[in-house]
């Protein structure tokens, strides 16, 4: 059945959460704990868990995607929510980390350098686009408006593939440089 109410009473949460999102990201990123005088550690042990969860998505994206090619409609359901919830998990661990350290510099140079930089930006730029993607596909489906599900899913899920994935390559570039 489909529900196309469904879709209008979700649009305005949608535009405010593709909005606010990036902005609090932004704000909470220029905070630094420690600069404020709190007396907390660096929880400089999650980059590596948030760069796996990075990494877990894309598997969660890949394998949803077969699923749902296959005729397995719930457990395309499933391991899409498991990816909703690996992205919250990591922004959240992602936050926190920038709140409670200083950021790291990359020090490569040459070419490497100018790699780095062009996956960083896009990696950022296409993680803000993400955002609405991921709530519209995710609410069309909810509403069981699967035609139009279907045809923004072929946008969103390269998009956040690629968000996926760079945020591990970025990682693993920019890690021989924390300290």
């Amino acid at each position: 059945m489909k529900d196309q109410s469904l879709e209008k009473k979700y649009s305005k949460w949608i535009v405010v959460l593709s909005v606010t999102i990036p902005i609090v990201v932004v704000l909470l990123f220029s905070v630094n704990l420690k600069k404020m005088g709190f007396a907390v550690e660096p929880l400089s042990f999650l980059p590596p868990i948030y760069a796996s969860i990075n990494g877990v998505t894309a598997v969660l994206l890949i394998a949803a995607v077969l699923a749902i090619k296959n005729g397995k409609r719930k457990l395309h359901e499933n391991l899409m929510k498991m990816a909703i919830g690996c992205s919250i998990a990591f922004l959240g661990m992602y936050v926190a980390y920038h709140m409670t350290s200083d950021s790291t510099r990359f020090g490569g140079e040459g070419a490497i350098k100018y790699v780095y930089y062009f996956i960083l930006v896009t990696h950022i730029f296409l993680s803000v686009i993400i955002i609405p993607l991921v709530l519209i596909t995710y609410v069309r489906a909810l509403a069981q408006v699967f035609d139009k599900h279907k045809k923004i899913a072929k946008i969103t899920f390269p998009i956040w593939l690629y968000v996926a994935i760079t945020g591990v390559v970025v990682y693993l570039m920019i890690s021989p440089y924390y300290v």
